[in-house]
């Protein structure tokens, strides 16, 4: 229950906020809204106010905010408050808005969870289990949360960097690891597990992982402007990170089967929601960013597709034709479904592997 409640507010949020940039920019530049929906059909809820109806969609998976004028097939009436009769600088502006949205309400969340929750600290001078991955190396081999790991292939270790790079540096190779749990000193072999992270040329690199987290001691308090200023630049972060392993993934550098789709979304929500609130705001943050990101793709159907179509409408003087525009659309249509589709079976097999 906690995992569907999580998920559906997670998800509930991140897609108003990017329909409302949408929705707020298209009311300023004087374009009629006919429809803003919080989900897809069947609707559990629709109102009509002013000019507008508002709906809340049964399948929370998405959103969209209907203006007038604004499909291919739709017959212009050539009204001023039609989509197609403002100008491309004004319909860019209204389509860039809902990716926009996201970036911004990342920010603000981050902002939040710094203000909130502070920067963790960690024991300086002893490496702590906090949390254990599910299914992974440490979790096999019997390591707990507050146990303490001593040493690595019989080598001490008392700080988590040490630890980290004598772990990273063996890829899918057995290493000897030695905690202490409650009186017991504890040795077993732990083959650890291939993981991708972005280095700091930008880059992918390959490294060995047990799967846990070092135990937070404390946290540092961050004042409001420490808070923005940390806000600002952690989603700047995701943005780069985000951006770096869509350009992996298209290059062929990591595998496609890292992407997460519903399935991994709501389970993660669950988790996140299990360990508090802050938790929980980080992890719309980077979700937020994703959302953004992905929207800007140039894939028809998305809103860098429509971009793309108003970059080619100025450069030749004149809309591309109907024929055109729905055709494109078809295909971002056809390719969307795909990476749905791909996405999904990715989330069916960490389920059945237990990932």
């Amino acid at each position: 229950m906690l995992t569907m409640i999580s998920f559906i507010f997670v998800l509930g949020v991140l897609i108003f906020f990017h329909e409302l940039g949408h929705f707020l920019v298209a009311k300023k530049a004087g374009i009629r809204v006919e429809k803003f929906s919080l989900g897809f059909p069947p609707n559990i809820f629709a109102r009509k106010w002013g000019e507008t109806t508002y709906c809340i969609g049964l399948i929370p998976l998405g959103g969209y905010v209907k203006m007038a004028g604004e499909n291919p097939d739709e017959e212009s009436t050539g009204g001023s408050d039609e989509f197609m009769s403002k100008s491309v600088a004004r319909r860019a502006a209204v389509i860039f808005a809902g990716p926009f949205m996201n970036y911004v309400l990342a920010i603000v969340l981050l902002i939040a969870v710094f203000y909130f929750g502070g920067r963790p600290t960690f024991d300086s001078d002893r490496v702590m289990v906090g949390e254990l991955l599910d299914g992974a190396p440490a979790q096999e081999a019997g390591l707990q949360v507050n146990d303490q790991i001593i040493a690595v292939n019989d080598e001490p270790v008392s700080l988590m960097d040490s630890l980290r790079m004598k772990i990273n540096a063996h890829v899918e190779e057995e290493i000897k690891l030695t905690w202490i749990h409650g009186n017991d000193t504890i040795t077993r072999p732990i083959v650890t597990r291939a993981t991708p992270i972005p280095n700091l040329e930008g880059d992918i690199d390959t490294v060995g992982t047990i799967g846990f987290m070092q135990q937070i001691s404390g946290y540092e308090e961050y004042g409001l402007g420490e808070s923005i200023t940390a806000g600002f630049r952690g989603t700047h972060v995701i943005v780069s990170v985000t951006l770096n392993f869509v350009y992996q993934v298209i290059s062929g550098r990591v595998s496609s089967k890292m992407i997460g789709g519903p399935l991994f979304i709501a389970r993660q929500s669950g988790k996140e929601a299990q360990k508090g609130m802050i938790s929980l705001l980080r992890f719309m943050a980077l979700l937020s960013v994703n959302l953004a990101v992905l929207n800007v793709l140039p894939i028809p159907v998305l809103d860098g597709g429509h971009l793309v179509f108003l970059g080619i409408e100025k450069l030749k003087g004149s809309p591309l034709s109907m024929k055109a525009r729905i055709a494109a659309q078809q295909v971002g249509l056809f390719v969307l479904l795909g990476l749905i589709l791909f996405v999904t079976y990715n989330d069916i097999i960490r389920v059945v592997k237990g990932i």
